[in-house]
């Protein structure tokens, strides 16, 4: 969408890399955001989520994301992982990790400082991959794009060779982005043991939801498929409006393989009305120590 003037966005901001960018001043819901961006003698708008647009802009998501709206999930998950893993006395090094959702790379990015022994991306689109290879391709060993719900077998194949052991997913389990079932997929192409490490907003642990991701990873720990070892509440980024917005990073490990019934569309009811329990006292993991990650109380709590 070009348009000449933006009279809804806040005064523009001229980032290191030459992009003159306007951010929405409105309170909108975290799906809708929006921005102006000057691209040549134009303006072009731009939500926040239209992430094909963006990744085909060099530089454009980390002056967006990273510089304006102060996004901080890819090192703050990365970082629970790392020290979850210390705790364990378990090497980084022995990591072979699936990326999933990785965009642009931002996350391997963290992985390949651990260091890790492997990373291979995932993403359903090419722009992503086009991206990722063109601004980070030193942090990966390969970059697929696939639908991990309809996968062709030789796809299937090559990730299960892989033998990972590790699995990330930073800000792509919400607003549709990654469904559920997906991210059963992409746990189930990882061996046990294992580690994964990912995030969600953290309304979406509050809600009672429907058959959603929560009562999916408390069906998950019930079952003993994984075991919760550390979550931490922290500031995810800021909205265009400079409102602060949480979300939960949780490190847990794979314990078994994921029972068939699982694998089915349809989950089984769940105990402690579907949500994932997070509180020690009601059965959760030890909180690591974290200001941020007081009080100890389930995050689930109202």
């Amino acid at each position: 969408m070009s348009i000449e003037a933006s009279p809804r966005a806040n005064r523009s901001h001229s980032t290191r890399n030459g992009y003159e960018i306007r951010l929405c001043r409105d309170s909108l819901s975290q799906d809708s955001e929006w921005f102006d961006v000057r691209l040549g003698s134009r303006w072009q708008r731009l939500r926040l989520h239209d992430y094909d647009k963006i990744y085909a802009v060099p530089g454009l998501y980390e002056a967006v994301y990273n510089r304006l709206l102060r996004c901080t999930s890819p090192e703050r998950v990365v970082s629970l992982l790392r020290e979850a893993m210390a705790d364990g006395h378990e090497p980084t090094g022995n990591l072979r990790v699936l990326d999933l959702g990785a965009g642009n790379g931002l996350v391997s990015e963290e992985l390949r400082c651990l260091p890790v022994a492997k990373v291979l991306g995932v993403d359903i689109l090419p722009e992503a991959r086009q991206a990722a290879l063109r601004d980070r391709g030193w942090c990966f060993d390969d970059y697929i794009v696939a639908n991990l719900l309809d996968l062709p077998e030789e796809t299937e194949a090559l990730l299960r060779n892989a033998r990972f052991n590790g699995l990330t997913c930073v800000a792509a389990l919400d607003f549709g982005d990654i469904p559920k079932t997906a991210f059963l997929k992409a746990l189930d192409l990882i061996e046990a043991p294992g580690w994964l490490a990912f995030n969600v907003k953290e309304t979406f642990l509050q809600e009672e939801l429907d058959d959603g991701f929560a009562r999916l990873l408390g069906q998950l720990t019930r079952t003993g498929v994984i075991k919760l070892q550390a979550y931490r509440r922290y500031q995810h980024r800021v909205s265009c409006a400079g409102q602060p917005l949480h979300y939960i990073a949780v490190v847990a490990t794979k314990e078994r393989v994921i029972p068939h019934g699982m694998l089915a569309p349809r989950l089984d009811p769940l105990h402690r009305n579907g949500r994932l329990c997070l509180d020690p006292a009601l059965g959760g993991p030890p909180e690591r120590a974290s200001q941020e990650s007081r009080p100890a109380k389930s995050v689930t709590s109202k």
